[in-house]
């Protein structure tokens, strides 16, 4: 396993901030997470995300089209599943905007005029933000774009192998794995 001594931590880093993994950053393996640039075990991420929204003062979920478009029953079931969580942990949700491509006419404005998460961030006062069904292409993008330029520590619940950009990533996340994170919550706040 590679070892870096870059940390992947709440800026503002500065206006361009580095790629966590050209930094020496790497991915998880199943079963393990990401904090702050470091592999842990996937239940030692758990609890620390745990603890960051239950300390936050303005925690957010950002889901994206992967569970808002409802393609399939896991998606339903999932965005069941992360309401439920936000709903546990007091966090209010804010759904990211369908930035998909419409062909056969691109409008510019709308899909490559690039995001701006951190405007969000800072309007609403955000403190902590988990970004979840979110294409990854456009996490790594947004969560840098955070990172650099405000002081929200970010979380991301990855249904593929995480976001090296994140503070905390969990990799192979389903409807399951939020429903263990819940628990998760719900045990720190002493079963309610």
């Amino acid at each position: 396993m590679q070892e870096t001594n870059y940390r992947v931590i709440n800026g503002p880093e500065g206006y361009l901030p580095p790629a966590a993994a050209s930094m020496g950053v790497v991915l998880p393996d199943r079963g393990q997470a990401l904090i702050e640039g470091r592999i842990v075990a996937e239940k030692e991420a758990m609890e620390k995300i745990a603890e960051k929204l239950l300390s936050a003062k303005n925690p957010y979920f950002f889901p994206g089209p992967l569970i808002l478009w409802a393609w399939n029953d896991k998606a339903v079931e999932k965005a069941k599943a992360i309401k439920e969580l936000a709903d546990t942990a007091g966090a209010k949700i804010i759904p990211m905007s369908d930035y998909r491509p419409k062909y056969p006419m691109i409008n510019p404005a709308e899909e490559i005029n690039p995001n701006h998460p951190n405007l969000t961030i800072w309007h609403n006062k955000i403190d902590v933000c988990v970004f979840v069904g979110v294409h990854c292409h456009y996490a790594n993008l947004a969560l840098k774009i955070i990172r650099g330029g405000t002081d929200c520590y970010t979380i991301a619940l990855c249904a593929n192998y995480g976001h090296e950009d994140a503070m905390i990533s969990l990799r192979d996340v389903h409807a399951e794995e939020v429903r263990n994170l819940t628990a998760v919550i719900k045990k720190m706040k002493g079963g309610k």
